[in-house]
């Protein structure tokens, strides 16, 4: 499969890519662009969640590139970010999945597991045999996730009772594992569990009624006394600082589907504004759409920086909490602009399905506020500038 340049690219940051990386990455294009594209609109319509594309996107590689026991080569976190990106420039439902399966489920197994869970459930979530969750938030914790946590474990011998709920936990209703934080009854600190979907006293209902990532299956899971073998309690995690790796390696990764969601707006409206024609002329010759697709290329453009950047510092060890949540922060706000730019060029247009703005206008809003809100993450930047802590 050739590679060629994303327009939207201004910069062309592809270029820091390595040829492997760029064969990967013009690949998986290529899927979305046949397979994924032509169900979005559907599938969002309908809330469903298009399962034929799973094991696909594992034969791609989308689950398994950042692990050292599943990836097909060595590749850089910034491939990995253009990856969130390419697919959430389709599909921000799609990307959402992917995200929780490779960063959530995978992610927390690789920063927090041992190596003999490493081995055992890595290869099976990267292949797409098994399909997986990640359970922190909770109907009455979200933002105070560190303080506020109320699912509880209590150890008995070898084995561990989880009690409590959890909610808006993605991918939840059809996952076989879901990777749930509870706190310690003995000791107060929140600890991580592999719990099987199929274990007694483990229940999921689907969210019904959402205006943004209609296709992602989001859950409310009630957990009682549902017993975990201390083989599955991720060796690992033994505090919420151990959570927190997890979260800013997943932040970055959004920022990037942030870039992906305001390219697909973008892209959308560049194609309207080249056939729709008023006033005699198509509206891409009149100055006031262009003014909309310059301020939107403008956005994308700063935000690539960013999150190339980002990713970077990844690779070289030097990345931190505020970097990520930095990134995190500017990039969903500037998405938020850039959609809302490339719906208006729409006119009464945008705001019907066929046209594609209107998901990706509508899919920002839930991107903008999961893995951390704008509010939260910019006290972990101001904590970082000033020294002080703000949260309460």
């Amino acid at each position: 499969m050739t590679f060629e340049l994303l327009p939207s690219d201004f910069y062309g940051y592809e270029n820091l890519l390595t040829d492997q990386e760029k064969t990967a990455l013009a690949n998986l294009r290529a899927y979305l662009e046949s397979d994924v594209r032509p169900i979005a609109n559907g599938c969002w319509e309908r809330a469903e969640f298009p399962a034929e594309v799973i094991r696909p996107l594992a034969a791609l590689g989308a689950y398994s590139f950042g692990w050292p026991e599943t990836r097909p080569f060595q590749n850089s976190a910034v491939f990995r970010g253009f990856v969130a990106l390419e697919t959430a420039r389709v599909d921000a439902s799609v990307a959402t999945f992917v995200g929780v399966q490779n960063g959530l489920a995978c992610g927390t197994i690789s920063a927090t597991g041992s190596p003999e869970q490493r081995d055992e459930w890595l290869p099976r979530l990267a292949s797409g045999e098994l399909v997986g969750a990640f359970g922190l938030t909770e109907p009455l914790s979200g933002s105070d996730a560190a303080q506020g946590l109320r699912t509880t474990a209590t150890r008995t011998g070898d084995t561990w009772l989880l009690n409590g709920a959890k909610r808006w936990i993605g991918n939840a209703t059809f996952s076989d594992i879901t990777i749930i934080w509870a706190k310690d009854t003995a000791d107060g600190m929140v600890k991580g569990f592999i719990v099987t979907t199929d274990t007694p006293g483990y229940s999921a209902t689907r969210i019904e009624g959402k205006i943004s990532l209609r296709s992602v299956q989001n859950a409310d899971i009630v957990l009682e006394n549902v017993a975990v073998p201390e083989k599955n309690r991720l060796q690992n995690a033994n505090s919420f600082k151990d959570t927190a790796k997890v979260l800013r390696l997943t932040r970055a990764e959004v920022a990037w589907a942030a870039v992906g969601t305001s390219i697909g707006a973008y892209e959308a409206a560049v194609a309207y504004a080249k056939e729709r024609t008023q006033f005699g002329k198509e509206i891409g010759g009149h100055q006031l759409v262009q003014d909309l697709l310059v301020k939107s290329l403008g956005n994308i453009t700063a935000s690539l920086g960013m999150v190339v950047r980002v990713s970077q510092m990844l690779d070289e060890g030097s990345q931190r909490d505020e970097h990520a949540a930095l990134a995190k922060l500017f990039t969903t706000a500037r998405m938020r602009e850039t959609v809302a730019w490339c719906r208006e060029l729409f006119g009464g247009n945008g705001i019907v399905l066929s046209y594609d703005v209107a998901r990706f206008f509508s899919d920002a809003e839930a991107v903008y506020s999961y893995e951390g809100t704008r509010e939260m993450n910019t006290l972990i930047v101001g904590r970082s500038i000033t020294g002080q802590a703000a949260f309460v």
